[in-house]
């Protein structure tokens, strides 16, 4: 199994390599999405474990 931060490269290295072709999208913009994605991906992860952690009693 790989680790998160593999998976984490394995997403965001497209998305990167697509920015350029877009002429639209500058670049405040492209980091506004990716602090965004980064941001929710943590939140996400950070609610599940808290959910673990009430699941199993260690709260």
């Amino acid at each position: 199994m790989t680790s998160v931060s593999t998976q984490l490269l394995i997403v965001l290295i497209p998305l990167l390599l697509m920015l350029p072709v877009v002429e639209a999208v500058e670049a405040g913009d492209a980091i506004a999405i990716l602090l965004g994605v980064v941001l929710s991906i943590t939140g996400i992860c950070a609610c599940l474990g808290v959910y673990a952690r009430k699941r199993n009693g260690q709260v």
